[in-house]
Order: C-alpha cells, then structure tokens, then sequence
C-alpha cells in the first residue's frame, strides 16, 4: 500500500518487533523496583535506612521543585541502581573506538571514585560520528589547526557586529550549494534551528531561541514522533498543533481537510499558513519520512513544510544531501529545510535553508543572528573541509 498512490516506488521499512517476553519482564522488573523504592523511602522517612540523596533546606520548601515527584523517585530508586553503566567520563576523541576513566563505587553508586586506570579501545556504539570526521588526525584535523592559528580559537562577537568572517560566508555558500537552495544561514546551536518553526510567505515565522513570533491563526501539523525540540519549538509559537500518526498519509490528509474545511475554532475564518512538520530521520526510531507523499499531500492543499535533517544530512542520499536526494526530488519542494553539523560533519552548529528572502529576514531579525557569538573559525573550517569532502572537492575520492 503506498498511501493513496501517490509514491509509486515501493518502499518497504522493516523494524525488529520486542519479544513479548522480553517486554513482559522489563516492564514486570520495573514494577518490582518501583515498590521495593516506595518501601525504601518509607524505611529512609523513618530513619531506618540512611537517606543519601539531596534534600531541601527548610527556607527553600516554599521554592518551585527542580524535580517532578515521580522524576526524583526514579533518579533515587531506579536510575541510581544502574547509573555505574551511564555517563562515563571519555578521555579521547569520541572515534570508533574510545578511551574511557575507570571509577568505582562504595555506596551503590550514590558517588563515584576515580582510579585514575585507563580503560582503552571501547567499541562506540553510541555517537553521532556517522563518518568518522571527528577524528585526530587527517584533512579535516588539519585544515581546522591551520585556521586556528590564522583567526584564533573564537571570535567573541555576533554576526551582526564584528563577528562575521569570511569563512562564515563562505560556508553559508557552500551549504546552500549543497541542499541545492537560494541561500543558506549558519547557526551555532543546532537546538536553535530545530525550533525556527517559518512560515515563509510573508515573512511571519514563528521559532524557539531566534524570533519569538506569536503568530494568531496558523495551524501546524506535526508527526507524533517528531524531535522534542520541533515540539518546543510549535509549541511557543503561539500556532494551534495537531498530531498526525506517525508516517500516516492517510492521517495527515484528513487533518488537512478538516483544517480547510472547518477553519479555525470558534470563528471558522481559514487558517492564515499551515505547516506541516517532519523529520528526515526520526532520530529514536530510524524511520524515514515518506517525503514524496508529504510534498504531493502539501501541493495538494497548499501547505506548506518544514524538514528536519539533523540526522539525515550527510548519511542518506547518493551523494549525501539527505532525504530529499534519497528520493530524487526537488529541494524547491521543501519550503524550510533544517540540519545541524554535529553528525555526519563532525562540528557544531547548524544551518537553516530555503528561498532567499526568507534567510535574509532570519539575517536580519533572528535572536541566534543578533545576539549569539558566531561559529568558532576552527568548527567552521572543520564544517567546510568534510563537505567538501562528501561532495568530491577536496581533489580525492574519499568522500
């Protein structure tokens, strides 16, 4: 079934399904320490067992909690019996493989000790390195030390004041040549960008971090699996949300017709913008988004989309631009197109793309453009270096 036909290229996801034994048993062993931590903090309320977690002071009691009520009886009960296996300290670069420093417990894992051993050449199986460009040593690695001695180790300034540096420019360029767009903005926290959340038309956008806009009578449309900082980043704008089920055409098409058909609540005028917001790669679940059908779907009802790509740009596609080339489409299709470079390029930050009216308004207005300290020129030149790379233009044929 190809949702409504409107991709005709098979395309086929298979995930493995949990065991129902396994799933029985974790969610029968949580059981079993969620009431074994009810009795342990009735024995620490009466003093039987020793209470080592942190407590407020009387004068503070009157404070907002840092921690939700259940969130502290998992940190102390359940959390804290396995922490030994999380958060490890890496004394290397987070490569293939990595150095970690030993530690141990004498209280449970309530405090740990340091060794001061070595434990080397740990698998990592848990990085968003997808090609290895955070290394130590190669192209990048030196093309990023020759800039540090060139333009120092930051630039202490924004973008707007004296912090703009031809190498920003040329990265800007050489992204928007990339995703194959009009213009491209560089951002130094890729969190920031999850959250420009435009709605492009008219300049009305609405975002987390870089312009807080309350737009009135905008309606997004956002898959139920979508990153937690796209569903922040809805949520303070000011626009109503609804939830389509994840990867569902058949969802988002009856969402869409409901919104054209009954408008807004209560008035019933037609919704100013939609926006229909997805990810290229959802990052817990490693579906990919059925882009053709979205981008038929938002034709079709004259919508408009968002594209998340912080976990498939550089790692899908022939040539590595992501889901929109894994697919053989046409960039002009995606109204906002978001991705960071902290994966697949080994960096920091992140870029916001599309038509260049809409990056020269961000330029002008976004919080992030006129506030925040600009992208460090090492992390800059380490972002042009592997892009150059995966495109062919470093004069090898490793990428």
């Amino acid at each position: 079934v190809h949702n409504g036909g409107l991709y005709k290229r098979p395309f086929n996801e298979a995930f493995e399904e949990t065991p129902m034994l396994v799933a029985v048993l974790t969610y029968v062993g949580y059981g079993v320490l969620t009431l074994f931590g009810y009795l342990r903090d009735f024995m620490r309320q009466w003093k039987i067992e020793k209470c080592q977690n942190a407590t407020e002071r009387e004068e503070q009691k009157d404070f907002v909690p840092l921690y939700q009520d259940f969130e502290n009886f998992y940190n102390r009960n359940l959390y804290t019996r396995i922490r030994d296996s999380w958060n490890r300290p890496i004394c290397s670069v987070p490569g293939a493989k990595v150095d970690m420093m030993e530690r141990v417990s004498h209280d449970y894992n309530w405090t740990f000790t340091y060794t001061g051993r070595v434990i080397k050449d740990i698998i990592n199986m848990g990085s968003y390195n997808y090609l290895g460009f955070a290394q130590k040593a190669g192209t990048c690695q030196e093309a990023a030390a020759k800039v540090l001695s060139q333009y120092g180790a930051g630039v202490c300034s924004t973008r707007q004041e004296m912090g703009n540096l031809d190498k920003h420019e040329e990265l800007e360029k050489l992204v928007a040549r990339f995703l194959g767009v009009e213009s491209a903005m560089a951002y130094g926290m890729g969190l920031e960008l999850k959250g420009v959340i435009c709605l492009a038309v008219k300049h009305n956008l609405f975002n987390i971090f870089l312009f807080p806009f309350l737009i009135q009578g905008c309606l997004i449309l956002s898959d139920e699996l979508n990153h937690a900082s796209l569903v922040l980043g809805a949520r303070l704008s000011g626009a109503t949300i609804r939830i389509f089920k994840h990867n569902n055409m058949q969802s988002l098409e009856k969402l869409l017709k409901d919104a054209i058909v009954h408008g807004q609540p209560r008035t019933r005028r037609p919704w100013k913008k939609i926006l229909i917001l997805v990810e290229g790669i959802y990052s817990m679940e490693g579906s990919i988004v059925r882009l053709p059908e979205v981008i038929a779907l938002k034709k079709k009802y004259k919508s408009y989309l968002y594209l998340d790509e912080a976990h498939s740009i550089g790692a899908l596609g022939p040539s590595g631009r992501g889901v929109v080339e894994y697919f053989g489409l046409s960039p002009e299709d995606v109204d906002v197109m978001m991705g960071t470079f902290t994966k697949s390029f080994g960096a920091a930050g992140g870029y916001i793309g599309g038509k260049k009216e809409l990056i020269d308004y961000l330029r002008t207005y976004s919080h992030s453009a006129v506030y925040a300290t600009s992208l460090s020129p090492p992390v800059v030149e380490q972002i042009i270096t592997s892009m150059k790379c995966i495109m062919g233009e470093d004069g090898t044929t490793v990428g």
